[in-house]
């Protein structure tokens, strides 16, 4: 596929960029800093398993993407994207990285070999995961998602307060207990990766200042972007698949629509009632 660059008109001046190129290639042409990086890479579990989804046995097959390979290949393209995207980071950056058991220690491993430094790992309980099928192991109800600085010794932005005024004025632990995608989520097509925004908005909240920008190498429909643009934060997002680019271009338009904003803050889980419009505005 060829590259295309697309830049959505600036909304509230908050800039939403999507470039549809290979991930490597693109880190390598990008000239832009980044105050933080989300990102959702393959978990590599497309192994021809089955699972349960709304109540019917489906394949847990994604796409080519996803397909398993050995540990070492595994490893390989780890280290190379992580080590692409360091170059993109301010030297006060922070990444957040989702996975699950079949590739967050590749992760962990490359983030070590690259001297970034770890800060802690998160544990994203889902309120309604899949039953197991096979019942013969736990039911599989969480996701873990690194969260690790570029330098060692340099100081990163952590909004303390804010995250402790959220969890009702206690320090947030590193469980948090919430949602996986909503149909209100969906509106516009759904990527069988998506994650929800209660999620990216957290890490956002918690890690960057209105007005940062904010990168997803991995972008799928964009659920970061929309993310930080509700919340006033600039977004790069990258994917080679035109289909994720078109939902997320039309993601992005109903994000602009009328209405859509407060929907998407009244909906939102993880807040008090009226807490995250409050949040938005007293940061604006």
């Amino acid at each position: 596929m060829a590259r295309s660059k697309w830049e959505a008109p600036s909304s509230e001046g908050v800039e939403f960029t999507l470039i549809k190129d290979d991930t490597f290639k693109a880190l390598k042409k990008l000239d832009t800093k980044f105050d933080m990086v989300f990102a959702d890479p393959p978990y590599f579990l497309s192994n021809d398993g089955l699972t349960i989804k709304s109540g019917k046995i489906v394949s847990v097959n994604k796409a080519e993407w996803d397909k398993s390979g050995s540990s070492a290949e595994v490893d390989k393209f780890n280290t190379r994207w992580l080590s692409l995207v360091r170059n993109n980071m301010k030297d006060n950056a922070t990444i957040w990285i989702s996975g699950t058991s079949h590739n967050i220690f590749s992760i962990g491993q490359a983030l070590k070999k690259l001297n970034f430094k770890i800060l802690n790992i998160i544990t994203w309980e889902k309120n309604n995961p899949p039953p197991n099928f096979a019942c013969r192991t736990f039911t599989h109800s969480t996701e873990q998602i690194i969260w690790a600085r570029k330098e060692q010794n340099t100081a990163h932005l952590y909004n303390y307060k804010l995250m402790k005024e959220i969890n009702e004025n206690k320090q947030m632990k590193d469980v948090w207990k919430l949602p996986a995608v909503a149909k209100w989520e969906t509106k516009s097509g759904k990527h069988p990766t998506q994650k929800p925004l209660s999620v990216l908005s957290r890490i956002i909240l918690s890690s960057t200042s209105p007005g940062n920008t904010i990168l997803d190498p991995f972008t799928g429909t964009s659920t970061t972007g929309i993310s930080a643009n509700l919340l006033g934060r600039n977004f790069v997002g990258i994917d080679n698949d035109n289909e994720a680019i078109e939902l997320s271009k039309l993601r992005k338009n109903e994000l602009d629509s009328k209405n859509s904003k407060k929907e998407y803050i009244s909906k939102m889980r993880g807040f008090k009632e009226g807490q995250l419009q409050r949040i938005i505005e007293e940061n604006l």
